[in-house]
């Protein structure tokens, strides 16, 4: 499990920007045929669209340190009424 999930609305075109701070990862989440590299000073971007509700598991495909093993990425994919009345009231409050 992870500190914070990835909270995305199923039904809806999704920008990911993705960047690294410290050292090249490789963000993969192989159920969603999601894998882009992470690199430091540079971003990145992908299009994606879940289909489905559920929780999905991926991790760093890099090995990119020590504490490789340890980074692990949860996607969990909600409606999108849920979405809007849960979460955008916490950036928003």
């Amino acid at each position: 499990e992870v500190d914070e999930r990835l909270v995305l609305p199923t039904n809806t075109l999704i920008r990911l920007l993705v960047t690294a701070s410290d050292v090249l990862h490789s963000w993969a989440v192989p159920s969603l045929g999601v894998k882009i590299d992470a690199i430091p000073g540079r971003l990145n971007q992908i299009w994606l669209t879940l289909n489905r509700e559920g929780v999905f598991y991926g991790q760093c495909s890099e090995l990119c340190g020590a504490n490789h093993s340890f980074m692990p990425i949860v996607v969990e994919a909600i409606s999108p009424r849920q979405f809007l009345t849960e979460y955008v009231k916490k950036w928003v409050s």
